[in-house]
């Protein structure tokens, strides 16, 4: 029981902090391109809307299951990404500040890389349209 409990407990935190990404990103999209285009990204706008949806398929996937292991590892993935995109150490001359950040975004890394293996938990689970009993819907 304390497995499935901590199990949904964790995807409810990675959904909670994919969907504030998100919804920080859809309520100022235009501060959020500023920020990619000052990274040095071409087409910020559009990698502004791209990544917000992206936040939310995340979102999706963690609360239903369906695909949990495919987007634990891509939003791995997509969280280092913004580790050295955003917080690298082209930011830390003089500021703590970014280097924690930089840090902060490897031990949610690790979180999602442990939560891709083991997956979403056998009762919390969409079975990408399968039964348990093995019959197809």
């Amino acid at each position: 029981m304390y497995k499935t409990a901590a199990i949904l407990l964790a995807r409810l935190v990675f959904a909670g902090v994919f969907a504030m990404a998100a919804t920080f990103k859809f309520m100022g999209m235009a501060e959020t391109a500023g920020h990619i285009a000052s990274a040095g990204f071409p087409a910020p706008l559009l990698l502004a809307w791209l990544a917000a949806f992206f936040e939310v398929a995340l979102v999706i996937a963690f609360l239903t299951g369906a695909f949990f292991s495919e987007a634990a590892l891509l939003a791995a993935v997509y969280v280092i990404f913004l580790a050295f995109a955003f917080h690298g150490p082209s930011h830390w001359s003089g500021n703590q500040y970014e280097f924690g950040l930089f840090v902060d975004h490897f031990t949610f890394m690790a979180g999602l890389l442990f939560a891709a293996v083991h997956g979403p938990g056998e009762r919390l689970a969409l079975h990408r349209g399968f039964i348990r009993n093995g019959l197809t819907a």
